[in-house]
């Protein structure tokens, strides 16, 4: 039976509808391009937006209270062991003074190592400007910052020099930036990816020998923490212990916005073969698991604490550098 609503239908010669032009594919609504990561991104900074404000506050307002009470406790203390003795007030008043003065440094200390890092930031974000944008003027200062940034490090000396020796001869912004990321970044890549491999048999290492499960799971955040310090050293951050948590803070932001990565047998694949994990004891999976999951983090960390994003250089895998690091358990060759 012919279905009504698909019946023949006859044109006729010279019809109108016939000769109407065909809609022109430019002029359709170009759709929205942005694809989950951006999005999720957008969702990020919105929630970071709402809650930062009154966050800092609660913190500053909580630290000003925590330190004008210890202060001034410390000074009802010293001012009666000075009415009561005086020598041993005059020591307690010295020790105070000390301590205080440990701190102011502690203080700083962890001021320019936060500064450091938001000026990696900065080359970072500029670099990125200036391949979006194609702009050689914002090409040139960023490299300029980064020469500041390795002015210090003998080990960047070479590739500083080729940088300014052919800087006249690159006329465009994204030649000018592949030659200074091959110039400066390729070995300090394979040094962070070394620093990641390390961390990551360390944490697998870990899991699998400490029997305790709180005693592992701190274990395995202080081998990340140093990982993320280590990775952000290579890379001129010299992250102090807030840089730490703050690099670390940003690296799970980055993990969450580039989407979670099942850290099951699919991963511990590339490096051993399928269903490696349920064949091995409990404890030893959850190494290998445990492992690759520092692997993924410390991808992250080398997004987060480089100073250029990658362009001219692979951009290192989390499944990649599980399987190097892992493999190399068992005395196998790395890739």
């Amino acid at each position: 039976m012919t279905d009504p609503r698909r019946a023949p239908a006859l044109f006729e010669e010279g019809d109108p509808a016939l000769s109407s032009p065909a809609p022109d594919p430019a002029a359709a609504p170009q759709p929205d391009d942005d694809g989950p990561e951006p999005a999720t991104l957008r969702a990020l900074k919105a929630s970071r937006a709402r809650g930062a404000g009154l966050a800092r506050w609660f913190w500053a307002a909580a630290a000003g209270f925590v330190t004008l009470a210890l202060s001034v406790a410390a000074y009802d203390f010293v001012a009666g062991l000075i009415a009561r003795n005086p020598l041993l007030g005059a020591l307690a008043g010295g020790l105070a003074a000390v301590a205080a003065l440990a701190a102011l440094g502690f203080a700083a200390r962890e001021a320019a190592a936060l500064a450091r890092l938001g000026r990696i930031d900065d080359i970072r974000a500029g670099v990125a400007r200036a391949l979006a944008e194609g702009d050689h003027a914002q090409a040139q200062a960023s490299l300029r910052a980064l020469k500041a940034l390795y002015a210090a490090r003998p080990d960047r000396a070479w590739a500083l020099a080729d940088i300014e020796a052919r800087a006249p001869d690159l006329l465009d912004a994204p030649a000018l930036v592949e030659h200074a990321e091959q110039a400066l970044m390729r070995d300090l890549d394979a040094r962070a990816q070394a620093a990641v491999g390390d961390a990551a048999r360390s944490v697998a290492a870990a899991t699998a020998l400490i029997p305790m499960t709180l005693v592992d799971v701190l274990a395995a955040l202080a081998l990340n923490l140093r990982m993320i310090r280590a990775v952000a050293e290579v890379y001129g951050g010299r992250a102090g212990w807030l840089g730490s948590w703050r690099l670390l803070k940003l690296v799970a932001a980055h993990i969450v916005a580039t989407g979670a990565v099942a850290m099951g047998d699919d991963m511990l694949g590339a490096a051993f073969g399928g269903g490696v994990a349920s064949k091995l004891s409990r404890r030893f999976g959850e190494g290998l698991i445990n492992g690759a999951l520092t692997a993924r983090i410390g991808a992250a960390a080398i997004e987060v604490c480089r100073p250029m994003p990658f362009h001219a250089l692979p951009r290192p895998s989390a499944r990649g550098l599980a399987a190097s690091a892992l493999r190399g358990l068992f005395g196998g060759r790395t890739m």
